[in-house]
């Protein structure tokens, strides 16, 4: 009988049809990958966010590491260089961001700016250049450095001695001859004004005098060799070449370079180096020469060290009052959300009754309860008070979309308590909506506290601190003049806001788990 039973049949016995269809399982490329790593590799899929976050990271470190290397401070400010030119030594030779204007104006005018060059070597007229058109009238560019020119400081006694041993000791004139008041120019009306110390004729002297070369003729205050004495407090330079000269009378004469006061010793500096030796030789606080990258603002503050510090206070403050609203708000939210029926109602119309109060009445109440209290305190809980709600409001809605799902059930069937199915199973699938509210919870603080800064309701420029609101207020009054004031701080924003709407963009699909896995 023929076997039919076909067991322990050899395997010889056998052989492929065709040795390439060989059949086997499919080999696993892909590698698994975390929820992090996933997130991640979709977010930089997204050009627009990843740009957005470069740009954020260079606002971060602009706002974090300025403030350490600037030679300012914020409550650093200096009288006579208010609403200065932006000035960039790499564009020094060009018509752009130089430090000067273009300037239109009359002989007269021209020649006040002129002359401080002739007489310091500081061009006020940037390089001296200059064109005169059909009208006479003078195009030049005024370098917002120099035009201060000179001043007429008093100083102690030690102080002008300091002052002469520094220019004995660094070979820099810092001190210039005195004009006497009866030779200043009436026509100029400011008798007080250092920059006058040239040759005036004709009716109420308005006529420069110059000398046959083209320069201006100087009206020195000087005295005669041997009568020191007799003037009170005069004193020859110490400066190479400066050893007296001969009058035409035959006798030897001195400019008098300090005259002795009530209150100390009057001399006449020029400003530009009377900056840099106050700066470097008596306070010796790193300063060298007066240089501002952004200008400065009407009271004479260094934009560049105003706007980094606020920046830094903005990023700070609105990073801690983020991360408290985030914590109150998943805390309170996910209670609502998870145990539901009368807790959520009581707990929704806590909310709705917070939500109904504007932020304004808000602060405005604060402030007059806690006046005596820092703003930064009041400004705190005020965006404590309403900012945590939108955030329970989110965390609530997730808990509704994932209590039920069939995880959940399987956990509660378990045994699992509670507090473990809200904060193990709900809350990290909630975790990517959250993340991607407080990313843009982030520049809504930060506007709102530059929009209450900028209105004065908030005054955070005390001290060492200031806003970036505050300085696009201060420039509002000079926007025809200097628009450069409110253009920095008004450039920081725009950047801002737009970098975190593309980055919470990014963020919102990398963490959104029906896209986990995907390709696309």
């Amino acid at each position: 009988m023929e076997n039919t039973a076909y067991t322990n049949i050899p395997k010889e016995k056998f052989e492929f049809a065709d040795a390439r269809d060989i059949s086997h399982d499919k080999k696993l490329e892909t590698k698994p990958r975390s929820y992090m790593r996933d997130a991640f590799s979709r977010f930089c899929k997204n050009k627009g966010s990843v740009v957005g976050a470069c740009v954020i990271l260079f606002l971060v470190l602009f706002a974090i590491i300025v403030p350490f290397f600037t030679q300012y401070t914020v409550a650093y400010n200096d009288t006579y260089y208010v609403v200065t030119l932006p000035k960039n030594k790499m564009f020094a030779e060009t018509s752009f961001w130089d430090g000067c204007e273009a300037r239109v104006d009359g002989k007269l005018t021209f020649m006040y700016y002129y002359a401080m060059g002739q007489e310091t070597g500081h061009y006020a007229v940037k390089n001296q250049e200059f064109s005169v058109d059909e009208e006479d009238m003078y195009h030049y560019r005024l370098d917002s450095y120099h035009k201060t020119g000179m001043i007429y400081s008093n100083l102690t006694t030690q102080e002008y001695e300091n002052l002469m041993r520094y220019q004995d000791e660094t070979g820099r004139q810092v001190i210039y001859p005195t004009v006497r008041t009866a030779d200043r120019p009436e026509a100029l009306q400011d008798q007080n004004n250092a920059n006058y110390y040239y040759k005036t004729e004709g009716t109420n002297r308005t006529q420069i005098v110059y000398d046959e070369d083209g320069n201006v003729i100087p009206v020195y205050w000087t005295y005669e060799a041997g009568t020191e004495a007799t003037d009170g407090y005069t004193s020859k330079m110490r400066i190479e070449g400066e050893d007296g000269f001969v009058g035409e009378d035959g006798k030897t004469y001195y400019y008098a370079y300090a005259r002795r006061t009530s209150s100390g010793v009057e001399v006449r500096v020029n400003y530009y180096e009377y900056y840099i030796y106050y700066h470097s030789y008596v306070l010796q606080d790193g300063i060298t020469e007066p240089y501002f990258l952004f200008g400065t603002t009407g009271s004479g503050q260094d934009i560049l060290t105003c706007l980094a510090s606020g920046a830094r206070f903005s990023f700070i403050f609105a990073i801690v009052v983020a991360a408290v609203n985030l914590i109150f708000g998943a805390v309170y939210g996910s209670i609502e959300g998870y145990y539901g029926g009368k807790i959520d109602l009581v707990m929704e119309r806590v909310s709705d009754i917070l939500a109904s109060v504007p932020l304004m009445i808000v602060i405005t109440l604060l402030k007059l309860h806690m006046g005596g209290s820092s703003q930064i305190l009041v400004l705190f809980i005020a965006f404590f008070i309403t900012g945590w709600i939108g955030m329970a409001s989110r965390t609530r809605m997730q808990f509704y979309r994932y209590k039920n799902q069939e995880y959940v059930l399987a956990a509660r069937t378990l045994g699992a308590k509670d507090r473990r199915i809200i904060w193990k199973h709900i809350f990290p699938n909630a975790l990517g909506t959250l993340v991607t509210s407080c990313a843009l919870v982030i520049p809504s603080m930060i506007f709102s506290e530059t929009s209450l800064s900028y209105l004065g309701i908030i005054n955070l420029s005390t001290g060492n601190i200031t806003s970036v609101g505050t300085l696009i207020n201060a420039g509002q009054s000079y926007l025809a003049t200097a628009p450069y004031m409110s253009l920095f701080p008004s450039l920081f924003l725009v950047l801002l806001m737009l970098s975190f709407n593309l980055f919470g963009n990014g963020l919102r699909d990398a963490f959104n788990p029906s896209l986990r896995g995907s390709e696309d």
